[in-house]
């Protein structure tokens, strides 16, 4: 048994931050039916990268595991059949801009009337209120407004963004802890609840520690590379072979660090014995790591490093990473059989359960694939009935 099973979620979510967070918790057991416009689906769909057979990678790695249901919501047919779906429905998931559910009668308001203990997640770009509550977002859009930009990137180079779409990811997550949350506040009120999920509040939020120098020190901080502007030495560091290695060292592994590298006259230094003194003194500090770096090979120096006990990470290249042993032990890496991509490399969703079952790489949906069988099984309606909402393009 999955922890979720028997969790009912409708999404009507597209693109990324909604269908990663019900793709995390379709793994994990719930059942998750996406609902799509007839036709065209979740535009995530045509996204590139695609595989040979015209499959979009996009789509494939954040729908999986899911139901696909079509249907016009702009129809009146349409939102009734919704809102009838609903009534079975544990929680609902949307990312329209404000008041778009609402004029399509499937806003919060309507919904709890018909499902009190509903669970509904509106995730908007820049939340229910405010002044900009109206504007459209993508990714880079709120990496550049939050200051996640202005902190990404070398002090002498132009601002730069995640190498992930970090904005979207990030507030896919707490949509998934909002949601979690929620169900374990039902369980304890017996009360439904709505859910206002801003991603530029998310990316905000992923400032703790820049706004926390800002509050102690009045430092707005900026870009600054690999390293860290509290601590020294953690930085990224190349090598005599052109590899990249990162290195997070803090007083206790000092010493070692000097005696490894042949930092003879920086461990004479009582001054630089405490992370304070270091940070004072750091270009002197990260000048002589640089050099000393330049003369070791990556893999026998990273190698070196950790059998003194030191943090040392080889920057790796996503091919390097996904074929490390390490993960290959963890079963990281599996595979999904898609009828129209075939055999798909997959990431696993990260966790491990004792006492459950872990969750398991599904398969996504192809465009209304279970359409009928909901409409008919769930929804009590005859072939009939579902051929003409057909022919009228309600799915």
């Amino acid at each position: 048994m999955r922890p979720l099973e028997g969790i009912r979620i409708l999404d009507f979510s597209r693109v990324l931050a909604g269908p990663m967070a019900t793709q995390i918790l379709a793994e994990m057991g719930a059942e998750v039916t996406k609902i799509e416009r007839p036709g065209a689906g979740d535009e995530s769909r045509v996204f590139e990268p695609r595989f040979a057979g015209g499959e979009s990678a996009y789509f494939l790695a954040f729908n999986r595991g899911k139901r696909s249901l079509t249907l016009n919501l702009k129809s009146a047919r349409g939102q009734e059949l919704a809102r009838r779906l609903v009534a079975g429905a544990d929680v609902v998931v949307e990312n329209f801009l404000p008041g778009e559910m609402e004029r399509f009668e499937l806003g919060y308001d309507r919904l709890a009337e018909i499902n009190p203990g509903l669970i509904y997640v509106s995730s908007t770009g820049f939340g229910q209120t405010g002044p900009y509550r109206d504007r459209p977002g993508y990714d880079t859009v709120f990496q550049a407004l939050s200051g996640v930009m202005h902190l990404t990137g070398h002090a002498d180079g132009p601002p730069a963004k995640a190498g992930v779409p970090i904005a979207d990811m990030s507030s896919g997550l707490w949509i998934a802890i909002a949601i979690l949350s929620g169900l374990v506040g039902r369980a304890r009120s017996g009360k439904g609840c709505r859910v206002d999920l801003s991603m530029m509040d998310v990316q905000a939020s992923l400032l703790a520690l820049a706004a926390a120098r800002l509050f102690a020190l009045d430092e707005d901080v900026s870009r600054a590379g690999t390293e860290h502007p509290g601590r020294v030495p953690s930085a990224a560091f190349e090598c005599r072979d052109g590899g990249w290695l990162h290195i997070s060292g803090s007083d206790q592994h000092w010493p070692a660090l000097c005696a490894t590298l042949g930092l003879v006259e920086l461990a004479a230094d009582p001054a630089l014995d405490n992370n304070a003194g270091r940070v004072a003194d750091r270009d002197r500090v990260m000048t002589a790591m640089r050099i000393a770096m330049l003369e070791h090979d990556r893999a026998a120096l990273a190698q070196k490093l950790r059998a003194a006990g030191i943090p040392a990470g080889e920057v790796n290249t996503v091919r390097e990473i996904l074929e490390d042993p390490h993960m290959t032990a963890r079963g990281m890496v599996g595979a999904f059989d898609h009828p129209g991509a075939g055999r798909v490399p997959a990431l696993r969703t990260p966790v491990k359960y004792e006492g459950f079952d872990d969750p398991f790489i599904g398969v996504p949906p192809e465009l209304g694939a279970d359409t009928d069988r909901i409409l008919s099984e769930e929804l009590g309606l005859d072939a009939a009935e579902i051929g003409t909402l057909r022919t009228e393009g309600v799915v």
